[in-house]
């Protein structure tokens, strides 16, 4: 978490040109690079700078990729339950990690408009700038998914002409995801809408939290 924080402010975000589409572009990017190889524990090598909010958007992509194959990885019908317990501990620390970049993004967004003029009315919204970002991240690898189905040879018609569909509605959530998050985004410039971080204060990781870790150590 420390060498995340070393951004302290970015002018990725107060370029309000198209940030859903930019912030995508970086997803698909990774998502590509990530299936060249396919291996969830091959490293990352991240072609953004360190110390960029793009490098900090392809590493949370790169956690998305690999956490979604090990999710379909961990329910194989026979799988080893030592070996499904050690993904499944992965899957937790990845999706840490993730929320943890979520949460300096968001403090990057507060930080690029803090001398905003809030309007006395500007209301919160339900979903803070970087959390509705990284639902463009998960849309993202759906999409990515869903086109692989619909072109496979050894699949029905039936399933091709289902996933066709499904990839129908999912290309029309990306299109309303990123009007509305490029909105969001004018608004928060614009004062209309009140910035906030949501900390999400995850338990079940931390050892001082989590009842069942903390009372096996008593």
């Amino acid at each position: 978490m420390e060498a995340l924080q070393k951004i302290q402010r970015s002018d990725f975000f107060t370029d309000l040109h198209n940030i859903s589409q930019r912030t995508y572009s970086i997803y698909t990017r990774c998502i590509l690079d990530y299936h060249v190889h396919d291996l969830p524990d091959m490293e990352i090598s991240n072609p953004y700078p360190s110390g960029t909010t793009e490098h900090l958007f392809y590493r949370k992509c790169w956690i998305d990729t690999v956490q979604w194959h090990l999710e379909d990885e961990i329910r194989a019908r026979e799988i080893e339950p030592g070996h499904a317990l050690r993904i499944k501990h992965t899957i937790d620390s990845l999706n840490q990690a993730r929320t943890d970049i979520v949460e300096v993004l968001d403090s990057l967004i507060a930080a690029s408009f803090d001398n905003v003029n809030v309007f006395e009315n500007a209301r919160v919204n339900t979903e803070s700038p970087a959390w509705a970002l990284d639902r463009l991240s998960i849309l993202a690898l759906k999409i990515y998914h869903m086109e692989g189905e619909t072109r496979r040879h050894d699949a029905s018609e039936e399933h091709t002409k289902r996933c066709c569909q499904k990839l129908e509605v999912l290309s029309d959530q990306h299109r309303t995801l990123s009007v509305s998050i490029n909105e969001l985004f004018h608004d928060i410039a614009q004062g209309k809408k009140r910035m906030k971080v949501y900390r999400q204060m995850k338990m079940y990781n931390d050892l001082s939290l989590n009842p069942v870790l903390y009372n096996a150590r008593k």
